[in-house]
């Protein structure tokens, strides 16, 4: 599995993430034809409401970095959590880099 991790309230590839997705791709590639689990998360700085479309966003801007690296966009699976599943649970409202995540799973 990897993580590609997101600023406060954005869904746009960091610089550094790069480098993740590029790891991530070289091992679907390695795999052949993998299943592929996209997974969107947010901190709980903002409502869910708000919270669970910005995970699916997110998981959506991963979805397209696999596709452009010529992932079959028909292997991926993409879903976002919102703040359901923190890495690191913290009380509403709270900023928590960690949960701003999208993980990636090749089965």
């Amino acid at each position: 599995s990897f993580l590609v991790l997101f600023d406060w309230d954005r869904s746009n590839i960091r610089p550094d993430a790069q480098a993740e997705l590029d790891r991530a791709l070289a091992a679907i590639r390695r795999r052949g034809e993998p299943a592929i689990t996209v997974t969107g998360h947010a901190d709980r700085s903002g409502s869910e409401d708000y919270n669970l479309p910005l995970s699916l966003r997110r998981a959506d801007a991963v979805r397209d970095v696999l596709i452009g690296g010529a992932v079959a966009a028909d292997r991926i699976t993409v879903s976002g959590r919102g703040e359901e599943e923190p890495a690191v649970p913290t009380a509403d409202g709270v900023r928590e880099q960690a949960n701003r995540r999208v993980e990636i799973i090749i089965q």
